[in-house]
């Protein structure tokens, strides 16, 4: 590949909205404007002399796409300047980059801390199946900084919590709790789903990784699945690198190449549906039916002082709870015409879900009472639509839910 001319600027230095724009990008001898897309599972060695040195890391060349592709090495470091991380490794998925970024650097014997509140899949990684492996686990209430201290054991090796938290925007003071870790040499993994790379800085309030599923706001169009963990330098030289080469969580190089073209306008969706999502909020508690409404960006919310502390933004997720629990759950869902149902969130539709019977049904009745999902609690992602529409739907899904309640 030719090499591009030097910027006129250092990367590092440009602001969030022009690093995801313009950075990490490698141009070919064809000097394309969008990033080319190398379709390829392997590549060819002008001799083999050349293909022992890549092999012996010698010489800095691609190998095979499993270890590395031009197309998702320029979102890797796209993110990475974004993050202002040393080192970025793409993977298939969000579970995937949490998977990795957890177990690569735990063995038998060793013991996590997790927060309890935490997306179903994240807390089977840390719960179920890393004890399998003889690493064991306790959860606390992540908000409660002294059950955080009171878990550790002399094998604890490694915290991990999201914030917010998916669904029930639980926050983790991440400058606190990093703190109570690094003083007995513990590693801090943040999964910074909810808020994205655009709202929250983790590593700049002490986190050592930190996890994204890129098949939310990054890519935030609803296309493909992707994720990335971030990390330093000797993070990744200490068991991740290899942890990756070898298991072969691989992000594909088309998905890479549609992740670089959603962090082009990340940055203008995130703010627009933040906008958004503060004044659906704001609607949302003056219903009728409505029991409570849950958003970081409103001062009624719980931890409203920490939210302002380490997020620059409240977020576009919403969760809120209706009178008549299950069946007036279903009913609003049913009627909706715009909102649509589903999973997913971070997307240009605004998405809706019942976490007590999709994203945490597998948890359990005590866990999801343990951690306030009621039948009745619904999670609200907001998308680019017009304020006005998506109030309107609502109101009909609300009068739907208050005659099935």
């Amino acid at each position: 590949m030719a090499s591009e001319k030097k910027p006129t600027a250092d990367p590092a230095n440009w602001a969030p909205q022009t690093r995801l724009v313009h950075g990490g990008t490698l141009r070919s001898e064809f000097g394309e404007t969008s990033e080319a897309m190398f379709l390829t599972q392997g590549f060819v060695y002008a001799n083999a002399e050349q293909a022992e040195a890549r092999f012996k890391n010698e010489d800095p060349g691609f190998q095979y796409s499993r270890f590395g592709n031009p197309t998702v090495a320029m979102f890797e470091e796209r993110i990475r300047l974004l993050e202002g991380a040393e080192e970025a490794r793409a993977t298939a998925s969000g579970m995937a980059a949490v998977n990795a970024a957890v177990l690569s650097c735990l063995k038998a014997g060793d013991h996590i801390v997790s927060a309890r509140a935490l997306f179903g899949a994240c807390r089977y990684i840390v719960d179920t199946l890393a004890p399998r492996y003889g690493i064991g686990c306790t959860l606390v209430d992540g908000r409660d900084l002294n059950a955080w201290k009171k878990a550790i054991q002399p094998n604890t090796k490694l915290f991990f919590f999201e914030t917010p938290s998916n669904p029930t925007l639980e926050l983790v003071d991440i400058a606190a709790v990093s703190e109570i870790a690094h003083s007995i040499g513990a590693i801090v993994v943040v999964d910074n789903v909810f808020a994205t790379p655009m709202l929250q800085r983790p590593m700049a309030l002490g986190a050592d990784v930190v996890v994204y599923s890129a098949t939310k706001h990054i890519d935030g169009q609803g296309r493909c699945l992707g994720g990335a963990v971030l990390c330093s330098s000797d993070y990744m030289a200490g068991g991740l690198q290899e942890y990756l080469r070898q298991t072969g969580p691989t992000m594909s190089p088309f998905n890479a190449w549609v992740m670089l073209k959603g962090m082009e306008t990340m940055a203008l969706r995130v703010n627009a549906q933040v906008q958004t999502a503060g004044r659906i909020a704001d609607h949302l508690a003056k219903q009728p039916g409505v029991k409570s409404v849950l958003y970081c960006g409103r001062d009624d919310h719980p931890q409203a002082e920490i939210a302002k502390r380490q997020m620059s933004g409240g977020g576009q997720m919403i969760a809120f709870e209706v009178e008549g629990g299950k069946a007036a759950a279903f009913a609003l869902q049913n009627a909706l015409g715009l909102i649509k149902i589903s999973n997913n969130l971070g997307d240009a539709k605004s998405l809706i879900t019942h976490p007590a019977t999709t994203t945490h049904f597998r948890i359990g009745p005590e866990a999801r009472a343990e951690l306030g999902i009621g039948d009745g609690l619904m999670r609200l992602s907001i998308g680019l639509e017009a304020f006005e529409d998506l109030a309107a739907d609502l109101d009909a899904g609300l009068a739907a839910a208050r005659k099935a309640a």
